[in-house]
């Protein structure tokens, strides 16, 4: 059967070298083929994990690979194993009490203090204050405080 016959499928995401991506969208320009259907065919023609001869000839094609990262969570029942990729969210522009009290430093009653005696930047919105993270160091920055 050819990769185009098939009707079970499964979603395959991959980032590939940018070089080695545009010779994937040139092959499937001039073939007037899909890029899955490229990719379906070299996988049937040239993958075989069954056999050690397989294995090696795929060895052999990854051995400038860079190696996989794996993560271990120890901190759940069992062991988990997984590769995981991230990038960490930057810093809240839009600070709740605590959140704000945690930047300051300071008790959550003096914040609210400071915020009711409107001598500390911040608005209060359906009864409950939210505070401005670049306000906050601005002022922290730039007035004399005696609390």
């Amino acid at each position: 059967m050819s990769p185009n016959q098939s009707h079970d499928t499964a979603a395959l995401f991959v980032r590939l070298p940018i070089e080695h991506a545009r010779r994937l969208d040139r092959a499937a320009r001039v073939l007037s083929v899909r890029k899955k259907d490229l990719v379906a065919g070299l996988v049937q023609r040239h993958v075989d994990p069954e056999s050690q001869e397989g294995l090696d000839a795929l060895r052999v094609l990854t051995a400038d690979a860079t190696p996989r990262r794996v993560t271990i969570d120890l901190e759940q029942p069992g062991l988990t194993l997984g590769h995981h990729s991230f990038q960490p969210a930057g810093p809240l522009e839009v600070l709740s009490c605590a959140q704000a009290a945690d930047l300051l430093g300071v008790a959550e009653d003096v914040l609210l203090a400071l915020a009711e005696e409107r001598r500390l930047p911040g608005r209060k919105l359906a009864g409950q204050w939210r505070f401005s993270r670049g306000a906050l160091l601005h002022w922290l920055g730039t007035v004399e405080h005696d609390t």
